[in-house]
């Protein structure tokens, strides 16, 4: 994992977009490489302790935990961040597996607030760099 590469804020209908790269080990998404997605959303089901899905209101993404994350005790219902790296998957749900998860429940403003900060990091980071990609 390059952590050089920034961990995108993003909407799970953005990830659609995204694009392996001829040397597999980064996505782009309209020229911008990264590896990992950073998105909140609420908990609509628990498959198992491994394997959680995640909806932010724009589409769901299964989660793969690992480690210290499948002990947590995760919860339908619950309003989580998420950082990990993302896996595109044909005929599935894409997947994020999670290197950072941190339950926000406790916070309800969170959720209106995370839209706002997806959209001006689009703003303000994003587009640029699409729009400059495209000319």
């Amino acid at each position: 994992m390059d952590y050089s590469l920034a961990a995108l804020k993003m909407l799970s209908f953005q990830l659609t977009a995204a694009k392996q790269t001829p040397s597999q080990n980064a996505l782009t998404l309209g020229g911008i490489l990264f590896q990992r997605a950073w998105l909140q959303g609420v908990l609509v089901s628990v498959i198992d302790e491994n394997r959680l899905i995640l909806d932010d209101g724009t589409g769901t993404i299964e989660l793969s935990l690992s480690g210290e994350f499948r002990l947590r005790g995760w919860r339908a219902g619950m309003y989580v961040m998420v950082v990990g790296g993302y896996i595109i998957r044909a005929g599935e749900l894409p997947m994020i597996k999670v290197h950072k998860m941190v339950d926000l429940s406790a916070f309800p403003d969170r959720e209106a607030m995370w839209y706002l900060e997806v959209l001006e990091a689009y703003r303000l980071f994003y587009r640029p760099l699409i729009e400059a990609e495209e000319e």
